[in-house]
């Protein structure tokens, strides 16, 4: 995935009891986040700032989709607990991580493991990525996602 690349033509499992195929979403500016863990303090604070914006992202035509490879049970529960308003998508097979090069070695006291990548990734409405961050730092970030939807 690098600037350019059209959003991936693969299905989805999604909170609410969904399947979405991203390839279909054209017509929308879409975000498409992925992060580690649900309910996870770093997790937590990026998609509660998502939330808070929420509004502002919609009103330019906007979605919004988490990613991590939590099932979908736990996608619900963290949903619900923290009443994000956009869905949370499944990927435990890491065919949407792997097709955004999001799993990296990463390494926690001393031991290293293969997970994700803090990154987001923004998609103008004919489906063109236009912005990627990688490595993101929590604070800060949806704020500069939300300019970056204003600049479309």
């Amino acid at each position: 995935m690098k600037i350019g690349s059209k959003l991936p033509n693969l299905v989805v499992e999604a909170t609410g009891e969904q399947k979405i195929n991203l390839s279909k979403l054209k017509g929308n500016n879409v975000i498409v986040y992925f992060y580690p863990k649900d309910s996870t303090p770093g997790c937590t604070t990026e998609g509660q700032n998502f939330r808070d914006l929420y509004k502002e992202f919609v009103d330019m035509d906007c979605l919004i989709f988490g990613v991590s490879r939590d099932s979908i049970k736990s996608h619900e529960r963290f949903k619900e607990k923290q009443e994000f308003p956009f869905d949370l998508l499944s990927d435990p097979e890491e065919k949407l991580c792997k097709k955004f090069d999001v799993i990296k070695l990463k390494k926690l006291y001393g031991k290293e493991y293969l997970g994700v990548d803090r990154s987001t990734f923004l998609f103008d409405k004919t489906g063109k990525l236009t912005n990627e961050w990688r490595k993101v730092r929590v604070k800060g970030h949806v704020d500069e996602v939300l300019e970056a939807v204003r600049q479309l």
